[in-house]
């Protein structure tokens, strides 16, 4: 047997095999080819024993188990034919397939995440036991990168914890805690994570005398017993759940319902063989290509430290020893967030939720005990009891306090400003708060728009100062932008990354200018959308458009969401920059002088004043929208997309031409986690390179007439004439 590198072989007891996975420089195991190769090896001699009782299957890194397949293996896979996407499929099933077919008792005992090709490794053994750690979750999360579990999950899974469970595990692909999968049979028991070994050694005991595990081999490996009725129903209500969800943008939890309802009814082997055949079907298909180009965003993200930022990064070797410390995230201790309304109350919760004691002001009395009141509620609510839990009030009430002291929002060495939108209020503050500060403190700004070098202007220490920019709402929307003003020190960015990631955020530095990144092309979206109405498009059909493309919600209700009068001010500082691209719309200014402001008022470009608070046509629209139209327009569901689309697509050439972002990868993770750009077209500019530039130049023909915001940019143009892609840079 070859040397191991990643299981290790032990005998905790004379008749007890025990099979370690660390996976050597790695922060979590994977199963790799060499992994698999490593668990044939270690069976085939462990099968020749005739001297064991059982064999429990444990990682030695805490905290995870085995976080699925080798994704990288996969990518590099993704060309090759269906025959051998379906022998690889094969294979995994027969390794795992061993585990319940040696001459022992298996068990696999699981500490933290186990997911995908992990879950399925696990699913081969006779018995599962798992630690009641927080950080436990078992998932088969396939579908998320629009694949099905292909190592034997959609066959295995329902005849151990029920046909019904498993639909609802892999079509929706969300993990289960330990508790949960002991309720419904996936467990065998739960215990603290020190008791792990032990009790899987104990189960073995149980079942050497009880010999209930070779009962259930055998019913395993027979149809699962559930009448037509029954079969119908689940197919029939999970199929409509299913299509509500993904709105046939995502094939694959369709593909998979189809395997496990179609597998039931046959012998183990005969399920297995059906599910290889249907993930064949989905590997390499452009929505799976997609769905792994974004988990490999979010993974390059998660390596992101703020020292690679533009335009003036430091090489490598002239970081400082100070910046590489600050890297470790030790530098943040106090947060002060000033301004108590939405945004301020959600980046305020993010850091009482993280164990950061956090100081919140605003100038307005009430509305600071409102914010003090909205903060406790989000951190307090507990999903199990869908309400506040008083033990977390007692954990995080003392982490969050209020204060109109100067003094005493200075003193924390983070202070973070999220009040109105105007640079000569922001700048005013400041000049208050800066000489009060401590000598190493930051103070950042949570502005969408303005510039960060603009608003530095006047501060006498602008190295300490940055754009920290979270998105709404905070507690749901991973993304942070990082801003480097002029003079932003490295170490600066790289405590703010640090800080973001504490968080539990994705940041993505960026450099300064109007809008930064996300809203500088979310704007010509939006903007796009108010001169469409005015063209005569219906505001359903402007917004059915954006939804089929598969963006969460219409740019126009997203108008009522964000708010018309905070949309009107940033569409100005977007306008007065780019005023060449940016079509100022008297629409918006009507509306809002007509005190129609979206959600919060009841009216924008649609009512709300329904009992859900959900939008709906509002007739009464009309009349704002008639004087300024040109007419009923006649344009095609495609043409309005178009319209929508190319404008973002172009400004984010201009993005990268103007280098406030890196690369295109920076510029799709930003769009996806800012915005919510469908994840199955992979990101803005991955979707432009399935087109490719060439054709994109073709699409923008008729629309140049409207104006510089659909003119080919040089970096589209250069593409189209040598053939190359965004992802090639």
């Amino acid at each position: 047997m070859p040397l191991s590198r990643t299981i290790t072989l032990s005998m905790p007891q004379p008749d007890i095999a025990l099979l370690s996975l660390d996976m050597p420089g790695k922060g979590a195991n994977v199963l790799s080819r060499s992994v698999l190769d490593e668990l044939a090896a270690h069976l085939d001699a462990l099968e020749k024993r005739t001297d064991l009782a059982g064999l429990v299957i444990i990682s030695g890194k805490p905290g995870t188990f085995i976080a699925g397949a080798d994704l990288r293996e996969f990518a590099a896979s993704l060309d090759v034919p269906n025959s051998e996407v379906v022998a690889i499929c094969r294979r995994g099933q027969a390794l795992f397939g061993r585990l319940s077919a040696c001459p022992f008792i298996t068990v696999a005992a699981i500490d933290g995440i186990t997911l995908g090709g992990g879950t399925e490794l696990t699913l081969g053994c006779d018995r599962r036991i798992v630690s009641d750690s927080d950080k436990t979750q078992i998932g088969l999360p396939e579908v998320k990168l629009g694949l099905m579990p292909g190592w034997g999950g959609t066959a295995r899974l329902p005849r151990i914890v029920g046909l019904g469970n498993a639909v609802e595990m892999i079509t929706g692909g969300e993990s289960i805690d330990g508790h949960a999968a002991r309720l419904m049979n996936l467990a065998s028991d739960v215990v603290p994570p020190s008791d792990l070994l032990p009790a899987a050694i104990r189960l073995i005991r149980a079942e050497q005398q009880s010999g209930v595990w070779q009962e259930d081999r055998v019913r395993r490996t027979q149809p699962i017993t559930i009448s037509d009725t029954e079969l119908g129903f689940l197919g029939a209500t999970a199929s409509g759940y299913i299509q509500q969800q993904t709105r046939g943008h995502y094939p694959a939890p369709l593909a998979a319902l189809e395997v496990l309802l179609g597998g039931a009814g046959l012998d183990v082997e005969a399920a297995l063989k059906m599910e290889a055949e249907a993930m064949a079907d989905l590997f390499g298909s452009p929505v799976n290509r997609s769905l792994l180009n974004v988990f490999f965003l979010g993974d390059r993200n998660k390596k992101e430290t703020g020292l690679q930022s533009i335009p003036h990064a430091p090489r490598e070797e002239d970081i400082t020893r100070s910046v590489m410390d600050t890297m470790g995230g030790r530098a943040i201790e106090t947060v002060s967030v000033i301004g108590a309304g939405i945004m301020g109350q959600g980046i305020a919760a993010a850091n009482v939720r993280r164990h950061i004691p956090t100081a919140l002001s605003d100038a307005q009395p009430e509305a600071l005990r409102r914010g003090v009141e909205k903060i406790l509620e989000e951190v307090s609510y507990n999903k199990k009891l869908k309400g506040p839990d008083a033990h977390r009030v007692v954990e995080f009430g003392p982490l969050l306090s209020a204060t109109a002291n100067e003094t005493e929002i200075a003193a924390s060495s983070l202070v973070i400003e999220a009040i109105v939108e105007r640079a000569d209020v922001k700048q005013s503050l400041y000049g208050k708060l800066e000489p009060l500060m401590r000598p190493e403190a930051i103070l950042a700004s949570n502005t969408s728009t303005i510039p960060i070098t603009t608003l530095a202007e006047k501060l006498k220490h602008p190295q300490r100062f940055a754009g920290l920019h979270f998105f709404n709402p905070v507690r749901k929307m991973p993304l942070v932008e990082v801003i480097r003003g002029k003079q932003t020190s490295d170490e600066t960015v790289a405590t703010l990354v640090a800080y973001a990631k504490r968080l539990g955020k994705s940041p993505i530095v960026v450099a300064d200018g109007p809008g930064f990144l996300v809203n500088r092309l979310l704007l010509p979206y939006m903007n796009e959308a108010a001169l469409l109405l005015l063209e005569g498009v219906s505001p359903k059909a402007i917004d059915r458009a954006a939804k089929n493309f598969g963006l969460p919600m219409g740019p126009l209700e997203l108008f009522d969401v964000v708010g018309l009068d905070t949309a009107q001010h940033a569409g100005r500082t977007m306008h007065e920059a780019f005023p060449d691209r940016v079509v100022d719309s008297p629409l918006i200014a009507n509306l809002v002088a007509a005190g129609r402001l979206g959600q919060k008022s009841g009216a924008g470009f649609f009512s709300y004043r329904n009992k859900r608070k959900r939008a709906e046509p509002d007739p009464a629209l009309e009349q704002f929208v008639r004087p300024l139209t040109s007419g009923k327009s006649q344009l095609t569901d495609e043409q309005i997309t178009d319209r929508l689309i190319l404008p973002m697509l172009l400004e984010a050439t201009r993005v990268l031409e103007d280098k406030i972002a890196k690369d295109a990868r920076d510029v799709d993770l930003g769009l996806i986690y800012g915005i919510g750009f469908p994840p199955f077209r992979g990101g803005l500019l991955f979707w432009a390179d399935t087109l490719g530039a060439a054709a994109i130049l073709k699409r923008l023909e008729p629309y140049q007439a409207l104006g510089a915001r659909y003119h080919p940019t040089a970096t589209l143009k250069q593409l189209a004439r040598d053939g190359k892609k965004f992802y090639d840079e």
